[in-house]
């Protein structure tokens, strides 16, 4: 019987800056499994390069975001002594292993992923072969450290569900050498999401029915991880919502998207549920509730900012992060890929 002791495997892509979404609907859970579990946070810089250079930004544009993005890692809560904190494109096993993956994979799998439908829009065939086949690098980023959990969105719970069954094919094609190896009757684990709190899913603050993206083009439908005080609490205020009040319970908040988006953000904010903030709030006037809001937000928020641009002043501190991150990971990305070469076939010296 195979074993897998736990361990926790994440990342964002270095595009654009990371806002209240990802701080939510990522970071705060990521920040809690560090105190509980074996934990890998890294940069997926690879991920970033998918589409037209146009879009990512070039060379310069890429080496700054890594660190922008690094330095919101630590900034956010994430330890680099608690956690392994590294760029995805300096360990090399995450690409070997992701070509075995795309051998492993099958079209069919690949054809029903809906984010490369709506990335690569009515203008398919002009889309990087990259774009379609991220999700089995994901695969990879996940598998070379044998992670048993992912902390994820639910936008990307149908790439676990391909990283699962990519998973259960290898353990199954390779069973018997597997076995002969010696790692037992599976050699990759079976990865569970983790998907926890009351803001999973940020929407934007100019319409609750499209997610909170770093896209769009208006800067009013997010609060970034770099906004300022005064920033965050106008976007805050100028928030969509109906002409309603709040209702006094949950059941109240169907079909009223912004009035559920902003109630979620309070709630995962202060550390409570929905019906503790609605029990407060219920009632009354949005008008009041938004400088609530707006203040807590503030509070939460706006320290981020300070500490990222304290962090970006010691670039050589960030990269150090980067370096020792990647070399921690790579002693635990390597043998399994040795292993996985042995267990294929490939001659290893």
């Amino acid at each position: 019987m195979s074993t897998f002791s736990p361990r926790v495997l994440s990342g964002m892509q270095p595009t654009g800056n990371l806002h209240l979404g990802n701080y939510l609907g990522a970071m705060l859970n990521w920040i809690r499994m560090q105190e509980t579990h074996e934990t890998l946070y890294c940069v997926v810089d690879l991920h970033a390069i998918t589409q037209a250079v146009s879009v990512w930004g070039g060379p310069e544009v890429l080496r700054k975001a890594i660190l922008d993005v690094t330095a919101a890692y630590i900034a956010c809560g994430l330890d680099p002594r608690k956690s392994i904190i590294f760029n995805q494109s300096q360990v090399a096993e995450h690409a070997e292993l992701a070509w075995v993956f795309n051998c492993v994979a099958r079209l069919g799998w690949l054809d029903r992923m809906t984010q490369f439908k709506e990335k690569a829009g009515k203008d398919k065939e002009r889309a990087s072969v990259g774009l379609y086949d991220y999700p089995v690098l994901m695969a990879a980023d996940i598998l070379i450290y044998k992670a048993t959990h992912v902390p994820v969105g639910e936008d990307q719970k149908q790439h676990l569900e391909l990283t699962r069954d990519i998973a259960q094919k290898f353990n199954l094609d390779f069973a018997e050498s597997i076995a002969a190896q010696g790692h037992g009757e599976a050699f990759f684990p079976i990865t569970d999401p983790v998907i926890q709190g009351p803001a999973t899913r940020v929407m934007s603050l100019r319409d609750g029915t499209k997610k909170m993206s770093k896209s769009d083009p208006s800067d009013l439908s997010r609060i970034n991880l770099t906004d300022s005080a005064d920033d965050i609490a106008k976007k805050i205020r100028k928030a969509k919502t109906d002409a309603d009040g709040l209702p006094p319970e949950a059941a109240g908040l169907k079909g009223r998207p912004e009035a559920e988006n902003l109630v979620g953000i309070y709630a995962a904010l202060s550390g409570t549920s929905v019906d503790a903030v609605l029990a407060q709030f219920g009632g009354g006037q949005f008008s009041a509730f938004k400088n609530a809001l707006a203040d807590l937000a503030v509070l939460k928020l706006a320290p981020i900012a300070g500490e990222m641009n304290r962090l970006l002043a010691d670039p050589g501190y960030v990269q150090g992060v980067l370096k020792d991150g990647s070399e921690r990971a790579r002693a635990i990305a390597q043998p399994v890929m040795r292993d996985v070469r042995k267990i294929m076939g490939f001659v290893v010296s």
